[in-house]
């Protein structure tokens, strides 16, 4: 069986701004609608492995044989970030992984990298992940416009539940938005030049390609999943290719925002969760060129158990009503400096530790099963020495034994800062930090489940860790 994808996932981090509150300190006409904006301690790596645990749900995970993750907004400019999700997801060793940047194609430039690699039996399962975290300039179109979020595929040749029929690409040298070596905010050129003869342009010679290629009519597809630049051009580009209305696939620009990268297949997956057997899928991307594919599910779609995907994670979400917040969460002031010492950074522990700190493995006790984190030599309870296997507490069940707040925290400008104690269902007892919470509703033996998020950033070294957050639904 030829390449597909087996599986989906998405990730939208739980803090939502609405579009009236940028209106409220910049005044003029509030738009309707709000944006998704990462907490402080978010950025696109964590995003990603939060999408690649939801894409993964029931898979082995030690089946992936590559990864693939795609953004303009990873935290190193010289450094995998590939390597790092791979280790957070507990991929194995041998696995195979890169990196896409400098493009908002790179989701599905690392699609067609993955299905290349299984159609060439190179590979029997990739993960490909795509996530953005853009920082706009305050007060800018762009403020308003861009959101956060992260989306995966898991593409394999067994129980696809949606196949690739065939594809089409083109590049371009256009310059509409870009972001150099030195800057921190995206750049662009005069709005109605950009989005008609770059965005509207290059999605129609794509689209109208791939039908051409394939002899496809825009009325066969019962879904068209594509990037959108704003709601204007987007229904433009579908006018143009000869889609319907009711064809259209919501693109999220009213609830999450553009998410860069991470658009196209963050509309896709939010399409695959509503499609049946047989429903034929238009799929495309815009950046440098654009890529289009037609895409068919299978009856095992049927059968794949509910991921979080976009739905659950539109359904969950906390209003952030205090730009001040969102201000101090991108670090976009000159702060008062913080007078306590910062957390130490020290790459050799690290390196010791990589088990514990990147996978979260504890270990369990030959001779009484005691569970226990960290890892240790000598069990608490037995005083057996070495005699461990280890475990993974990751996707375990888990509640909250105890909490105190510190309202004095200097590193965390989410205050007050939630200390816990954490159970694991069958054992084993973690002292964390809470994030993603309201501080009105906690309470002990509530349901709490684990999430990789930054700790801290020192000697130039971004530090992560497991967090533990009320359980999303």
């Amino acid at each position: 069986m030829t390449a597909g994808i087996e599986s989906y996932g998405a990730y939208i981090p739980i803090y939502r701004m609405g579009l009236d509150v940028l209106a409220q300190v910049w005044g003029g006409w509030a738009r309707r609608g709000e944006k998704a904006v990462a907490n402080w301690d978010e950025d696109s790596l964590t995003m990603s492995v939060e999408a690649g645990v939801d894409c993964l749900r029931g898979f082995d995970r030690k089946s992936v044989d590559g990864l693939y993750v795609a953004s303009t907004t990873m935290p190193y400019r010289e450094k995998q970030a590939a390597s790092i999700i791979a280790k957070a997801l507990d991929l194995r060793r041998d696995v195979i992984t890169a990196d896409f940047s400098n493009s908002l194609r790179g989701g599905t430039a690392a699609l067609r990298a993955a299905l290349d690699a299984v159609n060439a039996g190179s590979a029997g399962r990739f993960l490909v992940i795509a996530a953005d975290c853009r920082v706009p300039h305050p007060n800018s179109s762009f403020e308003e416009q861009f959101g956060d979020g992260a989306a995966a595929l898991l593409v394999g040749s067994s129980n696809v539940i949606a196949g690739i029929q065939d594809s089409y690409s083109i590049a371009s040298e256009f310059m509409d938005i870009w972001r150099r070596e030195e800057d921190r905010h995206v750049q662009s050129w005069e709005e109605r030049f950009t989005a008609q003869h770059g965005y509207v342009d290059h999605l129609y010679e794509a689209g109208q390609g791939l039908l051409n290629k394939t002899g496809l009519k825009a009325s066969g597809f019962a879904r068209a999943a594509y990037s959108a630049w704003d709601q204007r051009r987007y229904e433009e580009a579908s006018r143009r290719l000869g889609f319907d209305k009711s064809q259209l696939q919501d693109n999220l620009l009213a609830t999450v925002g553009h998410t860069g990268t991470a658009q196209a297949m963050m509309i896709l997956v939010s399409a695959l969760e509503g499609s049946g057997a047989g429903d034929c899928i238009f799929f495309a991307s815009y950046g440098d060129g654009a890529d289009a594919y037609a895409l068919r599910t299978t009856e095992a779609i049927v059968n794949l158990p509910e991921r979080r995907g976009i739905r659950k994670h539109l359904a969950a979400k906390m209003a952030l009503t205090s730009y001040g917040k969102y201000l101090h969460y991108r670090n976009l002031m000159e702060w008062q400096p913080v007078r306590d010492i910062p957390p130490y950074s020290s790459l050799p522990a690290t390196w010791r530790d990589r088990e514990w700190i990147w996978s979260l493995k504890g270990v369990q006790c030959r001779q009484c099963q005691t569970i226990q984190v960290p890892v240790k030599r000598v069990c608490a309870w037995c005083q057996a020495k070495d005699e461990f296997d280890e475990v993974s507490l990751t996707d375990r069940k888990a509640s909250l034994f105890s909490y105190s707040t510190d309202t004095l925290s200097a590193f965390n400008p989410d205050v007050p800062n939630v200390l816990t104690v954490v159970d694991f269902e069958g054992g084993g007892r973690l002292l964390t930090t809470m994030t993603d919470r309201d501080p009105e509703n906690i309470q002990a033996d509530m349901p709490v489940e684990l999430t990789f998020r930054k700790i801290s950033e020192n000697f130039q070294i971004k530090n992560y860790w497991w967090k533990c957050r009320p359980v999303r639904a």
